[in-house]
């Protein structure tokens, strides 16, 4: 018979009593580009600007980080979806094809834009989409695809793209979680049309608080996205001195992109650091039987944004909550027993509330889609049942990896069946 009295949740000792390490993301090369920043505008008698050298510098490096094309520094995570979906210059009322497991910001753009998002089930495997259920709901108004790398995880980016030109569809990847994550030696990002990421404090690289980057190898739709997060001013147009469209101030400013810099130049590192922690634990775990690291496309790098751990409930004693919480009173931070991250069981989508209680986009009369869809998600419901995610960070190192994996296993062995 098991002793589950050596479980720490019930008295025993844990494996873990000392807390995990600081990211300790920002430090003194952050600080000094910032101060050399703030010493050159205080010479000149100037201020801190957007669309300046720094800004520039900072576009420059990440088109570098991602081996071509062409970089706009925005002021967030959300606006970078937005601006690459602006790039898109789509009539209203485009049904646009969305993730059923992501940030609410991956969504909110399209219908801020007055199209439609329509949620596409996951792969039964992961969180992520695939081209087979993005397939079983594209019409005859599907215009674009957003496919997000939830978890640092690459989605099987490359029959959605096949897909997508099957049907002349536009693809937009959000790698808000994926910064340098690879699809078959490919960084994501460099597969659809444009791309956006985020650069808040919390992903791989940030540029401060908040920020983002849209990224295209398109040049095209990089002019069209620029004119769009800057109010329609007239960029990469000779002979226009007015805004040509209507868009907002989503603008990047050389104080973040200055802090951005010096962070992408970091970034190899994080990536290294944060692939050596996932990829031990995978190898820790070899024979599991009710947990192990969520399945992964293959030929695929992940970038580790936090771990997605699969659990087999039908071979424990307890709960994935219940097991959830035997981790965390083994010393073990950062666990997250769900991630029901599903923008469509939101209030704000359910009740469309985005234009007053109009109901518009859905509502208006020129859309002749469904009004009051029922999504399909049943992979993506389960995937969340099925799984659990623990956050990790550079910072970690031998002896966490060891903890972790200690503790994932001694409390499977406690309530294996």
């Amino acid at each position: 018979m098991k002793n589950l009295s050596d479980l720490a949740i019930n008295g025993g000792k844990a494996i873990r009593v000392n807390k995990f390490p600081p990211r300790a993301l920002i430090g003194l090369e952050e600080k000094q580009a910032v101060d050399r920043l703030f010493d050159e505008v205080i010479a000149a008698g100037s201020s801190i600007v957007y669309n300046g050298n720094a800004e520039k510098e900072y576009e420059k490096a990440f088109v570098d980080f991602m081996g071509a094309g062409f970089a706009d520094g925005v002021n967030s995570g959300t606006n970078s979806v937005f601006c690459a979906l602006g790039a898109l210059q789509l009539e209203p009322f485009s049904e646009i094809i969305v993730p059923p497991i992501t940030d609410p910001g991956g969504i909110m753009p399209v219908v801020m834009l007055g199209c439609i998002p329509i949620v596409a089930d996951s792969d039964r495997r992961s969180y992520n989409l695939c081209a087979e259920t993005i397939e079983a709901v594209i019409t005859e108004r599907t215009r674009a695809i957003v496919v997000a790398h939830i978890a640092g995880e690459p989605a099987d980016i490359e029959p959605i793209i096949k897909l997508a030109r099957k049907h002349n569809l536009y693809v937009v990847e959000d790698c808000a979680q994926a910064h340098g994550a690879e699809y078959k030696g490919r960084k994501v990002g460099s597969f659809g049309d444009i791309a956006a990421f985020s650069t808040m404090f919390g992903k791989h690289h940030c540029t401060g608080g908040q920020g983002g980057v849209v990224f295209t190898q398109n040049e095209k739709l990089h002019w069209q996205g620029r004119r769009f997060a800057d109010r329609g001013k007239p960029f990469g147009l000779d002979g226009v001195d007015s805004n040509v469209t209507a868009g907002l101030n989503c603008n990047l400013n050389d104080l973040s992109a200055t802090i951005g810099t010096v962070q992408l130049r970091k970034l190899p590192k994080i990536l290294e650091k944060r692939r050596i922690i996932g990829e031990q634990i995978k190898k820790g775990l070899p024979n599991s039987d009710a947990v192990s690291i969520g399945w992964q496309v293959p030929d695929s790098k992940c970038a580790y944004w936090f771990l997605r751990f699969k659990i087999v409930q039908n071979k424990l004693s307890v709960s994935k909550d219940e097991f959830c919480k035997a981790l965390m009173a083994e010393g073990i931070e950062g666990i997250m027993p769900s991630y029901r991250h599903i923008p469509c069981e939101g209030k704000w989508f359910k009740d469309r509330s985005v234009f007053g209680k109009s109901g518009f986009p859905w509502s208006c009369s020129e859309y002749k889609g469904n009004k009051n869809p029922v999504f399909k998600i049943d992979n993506a419901l389960k995937a969340v049942e099925e799984h659990f995610n623990l956050l990790i960070n550079e910072g970690c190192g031998q002896q966490e990896i060891e903890d972790i994996i200690a503790a994932i296993n001694k409390v499977e062995r406690a309530f294996l069946k």
